[in-house]
């Protein structure tokens, strides 16, 4: 192979790398929306529910409801809409889209202390649950952070 050769085919190969590593990026980007979107209903769901419904009606599928401060629920409800809102708002409007990454630590941090206290309470079977929003919310903000940042709509 002549040395121009090699040098076409490099070429073609950086090329090719780079698509192939553009492709990746836009299917981690879509996967990440497609990770809000879900992760955003789950937590706009129950945190409607454990903002406004009454507590009796709550402690009879949530049984943890019932051993909490009613103001501590409300509250858990509260953030976990404004998680909701933050994964998909600021990433939507391209204003200050870094908050999407943090909507979702902190989303992350809600999981692990809700696992501590059905731990602390012998509710292992709600663990499952936990762990699979709290990891779909730490996916969130590591792409968010990391290799798929949106960026800032330009002024």
């Amino acid at each position: 192979m002549t040395t121009s050769g090699m040098v076409h085919e490099m070429g073609a190969t950086a090329t090719d790398a780079a698509g192939t590593s553009a492709g990746r990026r836009r299917g981690l980007h879509r996967g990440l929306w497609v990770a809000q979107g879900l992760l955003a209903a789950a937590f706009g769901l129950a945190g409607l529910s454990h903002a406004t419904r009454p507590i009796a009606e709550m402690a009879k599928f949530a049984p943890w409801t019932g051993a909490l401060p009613e103001a501590l629920v409300r509250f858990i409800g509260v953030m976990e809409l404004a998680g909701a809102l933050g994964l998909l708002l600021p990433a939507l409007t391209r204003v200050r889209p870094a908050l999407t990454a943090w909507a979702a630590t902190g989303l992350a941090v809600v999981m692990a202390l809700a696992s501590a206290v059905h731990i602390a309470r012998g509710e292992p079977q709600v663990l499952p649950v936990n762990l699979l929003l709290g990891g779909v919310a730490a996916f969130i903000a590591w792409g968010r952070f990391g290799r798929a940042r949106i960026a800032t709509r330009a002024a």
